[in-house]
């Protein structure tokens, strides 16, 4: 019998586990999921087995009993369960991006004929997916890529858009309270440009989503590398960015000019402080100056503005206490977000992606625009956890079945990786809008 591990259980995990556990049925496979405390998934009907994946034993003594291992762990685990896949000769599937640890391990990968497959969730994975596609097309029609931009949000459905940043989380709140911190670089009409995180939220694009109106995008890390994963050598403009309601990141740039996005250290006294103590430690002392003044001075908005009423809406500037034993400024500001943009049990997510692809075929320039947006079904089936959890389910059911017949360490770039699977996400209504003019 066919084995596979899944690796964690967390939101993302669920839709996968689903998916994965109807086919085992279909196929006899055994799938089974290992989870430092399996007690919270008591919901989930499959073999469940009690792991540290800091252990290095356990670990090893756990991957060892089966044939395909799927690490839906924390991406900085990752390494720890490749490394006990190689050695030990597992298969190994994540939705995460490769590491320069199991990048490094390739030759040896292939040397076994097993294959780590990477980067096949939502962003990276379905955005690898459409764009490649389209990419692929135009050069088989002989057409020249001259720009390239791609941009992914996770935001609130619009009917659930209740709040004055247009925002609430559907995924990991850290991750978006430190989000840029790495600043960004990119290529703009063949100029390179590197932006610094104290300036990397002043430097959106707004675009424009079929049905859904007006957005924003600020830049990610590094898109310079895709032009060679993606066969853009000589593109002139190469963008990959994060989608945002429009104004949310003028407003969030107030936060990283205050310097409350810091995670590099603890506050003192952090237990006794009310908000506006937490926001006046940031602030110059300005005899006479109230602190709502005080405040727009420093990050340079006027009191009258959206951005200003966004910041009075979180109530930082009452005495509502902190809420927190110890912790950094990055923390206090996930701790009061977390309660403020909370997804309510009643709300809907929303995933966006759109791509434009300039090029030029026969001596005319084309722009093709291609958008994506799905909604969730439920608090367990969100948009998020469907579009991350989906791509690499079905990653891995081809695999089973011996359709996915590849070793390496790869991302899913090639038409007979990305098709079966965007095909297969097409039924469940993942599919893109493309126009062209």
């Amino acid at each position: 019998m066919k084995s596979i591990l899944i690796i964690g259980a967390g939101l993302s995990a669920k839709v996968l586990i689903n998916y994965l556990s109807e086919q085992a049925k279909k196929h006899n496979w055994n799938v089974s999921i290992a989870k430092r405390n399996v007690n919270t998934i008591d919901d989930i009907d499959l073999p469940k087995i009690q792991l540290d994946i800091t252990d290095d034993k356990a670990r090893y003594e756990c991957i060892k009993k089966f044939d395909v291992i799927i690490s839906m762990a924390p991406a900085r685990y990752h390494n720890l369960v490749a490394k006990d896949c190689l050695t030990l000769g597992k298969h190994l599937f994540t939705a995460s991006y490769i590491t320069p640890e199991i990048k490094a391990m390739e030759q040896e990968v292939k040397e076994k004929k097993l294959l780590f497959f990477n980067e096949c969730g939502l962003d990276p994975g379905i955005d690898h997916m459409s764009a490649m596609k389209i990419i692929h097309n135009i050069k088989n029609k002989g057409g020249e890529i001259l720009e390239f931009e791609s941009a992914t949000g996770g935001l609130v459905a619009p009917e659930y858009d209740n709040n004055p940043w247009n925002y609430k989380f559907t995924w990991n709140p850290r991750n978006v309270v430190l989000a840029g911190r790495d600043s960004a670089k990119y290529l703009d009409d063949g100029n390179y440009k590197y932006i610094p995180y104290h300036r990397l939220f002043q430097w959106v694009k707004p675009i424009n989503i079929s049905g859904l109106g007006d957005f924003e995008v600020y830049p990610n890390r590094d898109s310079l590398q895709y032009r060679y994963i993606y066969g853009l050598d000589t593109v002139k403009t190469m963008l990959r960015g994060t989608i945002r309601r429009t104004g949310y990141c003028k407003a969030w740039n107030g936060f990283v000019q205050l310097g409350i996005t810091d995670d590099s250290y603890e506050i003192e006294n952090i237990d006794k402080m009310t908000w506006k103590e937490l926001i006046f430690s940031f602030l110059p002392n300005i005899p006479g100056k109230s602190i709502e003044d005080n405040f727009c001075d420093y990050i340079g908005i006027n009191r009258n503005s959206e951005e200003f009423h966004k910041f009075e809406w979180l109530e930082i500037f009452t005495d509502k206490k902190v809420g927190l034993q110890k912790g950094t400024p990055a923390q206090a500001l996930q701790h009061l977000l977390e309660e403020k943009w909370k997804l309510e049990d009643t709300d809907k997510d929303l995933i966006v992606m759109q791509h434009k692809i300039v090029y030029s075929l026969q001596g005319k320039k084309h722009i093709v625009t291609s958008s994506l947006s799905y909604i969730g079904k439920d608090q367990i089936n969100t948009a998020m956890a469907i579009t991350v959890g989906l791509p690499l389910a079905i990653a891995v059911d081809l695999f089973m079945q011996g359709k996915l017949q590849k070793t390496g360490v790869l991302l899913p770039i090639e038409p007979d990786i990305y098709n079966p699977i965007l095909e297969k996400l097409e039924e469940y209504g993942i599919n893109f809008i493309e126009e062209e003019n």
